[in-house]
């Protein structure tokens, strides 16, 4: 077994200290056996191993890779850095496997930046421990200076180094440009407060007009964004960002100001979503795209592309699927090697019945990026509606590989398990879900149908009570509370349940369930009522065609 030791300190080399060093020493190796298993995974090992590059060409490109850094608008968010992990620790399984097992030594474990963390974790995860067997070696940390590589830690969303090591600069020392991204990089890894405590100081630091816009508009941003839904407020976000558009409507020139209002009027338009007025927002976003095409005609292409997928996001709220689709489509279309909307596109599709299409454009998101969770989760729930029970637990069993605490991947394999009757891993995956979110209302409506399965009937009733209370508009919470009432003979209990879930979700399972309550009842007009309306939405469905002829 080969035997190397590495060192983690995040103050010799930042972020991924301790992969770049692994992978510099795997990487080579690699490329001398001639597979294709680099080639594969160059996003992941470009971003984690700079030094590399020359020897990894990037075969995976976005319209970003084009552009001046001001261009670049898009920076990746927090949960980007697991993708990486997961990426690179499928480039080290398919490179041990075929070279044979390493044992790694890791000194200075415990100062690891988080990248570097978070991938030794996904290593020990996901990796046989035959194959790469990982110990932790002694600690004896550096006293220098954090790296302060800022513009990479910005473009590749290391938002944990940006914040520590940009806030450790930034004692004694007035940079507002530096401080509006460290600002930034705190708000995206869930520490709002101290965030706006930033935004309040470059207020007090700076008269720069468009330093002075930035500020407010973050600082609405966390008014409508926080992580925590019960500090969000957006009467007060809508002040902050009409002081941003006040101060950007005034830049005297005019590519600059259709680029920053721009900007401003879509963050508005989030505001104006989060006070329930879709049509204002429609309008701002509208705005902003004109703006773009009068005074920014070949600049900024990210920009507008970002805007026709959040009004694409819009037209969809209201209803105008083929108009969104539209714009999901020129957002693809300006960047086809950007993976998001991709996943946006592919959820309309699927919402349209056009399943194919939509399993094209999640199986493109698996191609362009370092794996993604959501793409196959988005998957399964194809698989599962074409009846391919086995392949939608295979990605949903992914799906939490990448990521175990992707809770909607518990919610739907539990859901799976009660219906194939594997009801010991429903309550396993229902008790992990519930472990993240306690208070998630689908996963306590599952919780009840694993325990109504197992006969424990007052405590099915507990968690659906609970999760109706924490969510009334769940259509399976009354349609499984309306399954308990029928175990026990309470017939219009369960007709009231079932009516309500009918109000919320019209299908011909639930209009069927419900005709089977009525029959019981001694209502036959009304069971034959159901199974008419359910032939009309499922006219090849046996089941109704046959308690139709019965009825």
């Amino acid at each position: 077994m080969d035997t190397i030791v590495l060192d983690a300190d995040r103050r010799n080399g930042g972020p991924y200290t301790l992969a770049a060093a692994l992978l510099g020493h795997l990487v080579p190796r690699a490329l001398e056996r001639g597979t294709d298993l680099v080639g594969a995974h160059d996003i992941e090992i470009r971003v984690a191993a700079p030094h590399l590059r020359d020897a990894v060409p990037a075969r995976r490109r976005s319209l970003a890779d084009e552009l001046p850094r001001s261009q670049r608008v898009l920076v990746p968010g927090a949960r980007r850095s697991l993708r990486i992990a997961n990426g690179l620790a499928e480039f080290v399984r398919g490179h041990l496997a075929q070279t044979g097992p390493l044992a790694l030594t890791v000194t200075n474990l415990g100062e690891a930046d988080h990248t570097d963390a978070e991938f030794v974790a996904v290593l020990r995860r996901r990796l046989d421990p035959g194959l790469l067997r990982i110990d932790e070696g002694p600690s004896a940390p550096g006293t220098g200076p954090l790296p302060a590589d800022f513009d990479r830690y910005r473009d590749e969303g290391f938002h944990h180094a940006m914040a520590e090591s940009g806030l450790e600069a930034l004692r004694g020392r007035q940079d507002v440009p530096l401080l509006l991204r460290v600002a930034a990089a705190l708000e995206a890894i869930e520490r709002e407060d101290e965030a706006r405590e930033l935004y309040d100081r470059a207020r007090r630091e700076c008269t720069d007009p468009r330093q002075r816009a930035t500020a407010a508009y973050a600082t609405a941003m966390i008014l409508v964004r926080h992580h925590d839904q019960g500090r969000r407020d957006p009467e007060q976000a809508l002040a902050w960002i009409n002081e941003a558009i006040t101060i950007t409507s005034l830049l005297p020139d005019p590519r600059e100001r259709a680029f920053h209002l721009g900007f401003d009027l879509n963050g508005k338009a989030l505001v104006e979503v989060r006070r329930g007025r879709r049509e204002a927002a429609m309008e701002l976003v509208q705005r902003a795209i004109d703006l773009a095409e009068a005074d920014l005609p070949g600049e900024h292409p990210i920009h507008r592309l970002v805007l026709h997928a959040n009004r694409a996001q819009l037209l969809a709220m209201a209803g105008r699927e083929e108009e969104a689709l539209a714009d999901y489509t020129r957002a693809v279309e300006a960047d086809p090697g950007y993976p998001d909307y991709y996943l946006d596109r592919g959820n309309l599709l699927h919402r349209l019945g056009r399943d194919e299409e939509a399993l094209a454009d999640y199986e493109a998101v698996m191609r362009l990026s370092p794996p993604f969770p959501e793409a196959y989760y988005n998957r399964s729930e194809l698989r599962f509606a074409a009846g391919d029970l086995t392949g939608a637990r295979a990605d949903l069993d992914h799906t939490l590989e990448l990521d175990p605490d992707f809770v909607p991947a518990y919610v739907n394999r539990a859901g799976l398990c009660v219906a194939t009757g594997d009801h010991a891993l429903a309550r396993h995956d229902v008790e992990r879900g519930l472990a993240i979110t306690p208070r998630d209302p689908h996963l306590l409506c599952v919780l009840g149908q694993v325990e109504l399965a197992d006969g424990r009937h007052p405590e099915a009733r507990v968690a659906f009570d609970r999760a109706l209370e924490l969510d009334p508009g769940l259509a399976a919470g009354w349609a499984s509370r309306a399954e308990l009432a029928f175990h026990h003979g309470d017939h219009e209990a369960a007709l009231a349940d079932l009516a309500r879930a009918l109000e919320l979700d019209e299908t011909a399972e639930l209009l069927f369930n419900r005709s089977v309550v009525y029959r019981a009842a001694g209502r036959p007009h009304q069971a034959r009522q159901d199974l008419l309306r359910a032939a009309e939405l499922a006219p090849g469905d046996e089941d109704v065609k046959q308690a139709l002829s019965e009825v």
